[in-house]
């Protein structure tokens, strides 16, 4: 099953992601992570753009991806998210996986007010070392400022400070919510309300792939 989470930054996509992923035992391709590596390795191009809230060149993301479907842990699916984020990538999406017999099942379209995105984001650490995410709120350290599994510092990241993520929203609304005609058109998205709580998401996110599933065996026992 191929699954793409999609919806504005700070809504959630990672963590929604995750949940499916453990459940239907396929990978998490998270084009986020993927960049930071990239940008730790001393991606200068890359960094500019995260830094300032900006889309990453549809050319620079599109390498990424295909290069990640074609590893062989995602033969049996995967659950993507970040990505695509305009037309153009949703058709070369379309296209590198028709190339790997492969198709996009459903897109879970996840929505939010801005205001509850920009006070989820400004609430959000990372920890410096190994990356895990933590909310000062709802998920808080064990001990303040600190990562619970590698006891790191915990940092804000550049991309989640107000005003970055005032602009990465205002991004999303001019140049990836066209996607959304896009999947309705093919019949593929679901819209998930993402202020609930992750569990109340999950539990409607499951709902609607479990369905899928039904009308997919349905289809292959006629």
């Amino acid at each position: 099953m191929q699954v793409i989470i999609f919806g504005p930054p700070g809504v959630g996509k990672g963590t929604l992601s995750d949940m499916i992923a453990n459940k239907c035992k396929v990978p998490h391709i998270s084009t986020g992570d993927i960049f930071r590596n990239e940008i730790k390795s001393g991606n200068s191009e890359l960094l500019q753009y995260v830094e300032k809230g900006l889309l990453v060149p549809n050319s620079v993301v599109n390498k990424v991806i295909e290069k990640a479907l074609k590893d062989e842990k995602y033969k049996n699916g995967f659950i993507l998210d970040g990505y695509p984020r305009t037309i153009d990538q949703a058709e070369f999406l379309e296209n590198a996986l028709w190339k790997l017999k492969k198709n996009i099942d459903i897109v879970l379209n996840l929505t939010a007010p801005e205001e509850v995105i920009i006070e989820r984001l400004a609430q959000r650490r990372m920890c410096s070392k190994c990356g895990a995410l933590y909310n000062l709120v709802t998920m808080k350290p064990k001990k303040k400022d600190t990562c619970d599994n590698c006891g790191s510092p915990l940092i804000q990241r550049k991309d989640d400070e107000a005003e970055t993520v005032k602009n990465r929203i205002r991004v999303y609304q001019q140049d990836t919510s066209p996607i959304i005609e896009y999947y309705k058109k093919k019949n593929l998205l679901a819209d998930l309300d993402a202020t609930k709580k992750p569990k109340e998401v999950f539990s409607s996110a499951a709902k609607i792939i479990e369905s899928y599933k039904a009308k997919e065996k349905e289809l292959q026992e006629q």
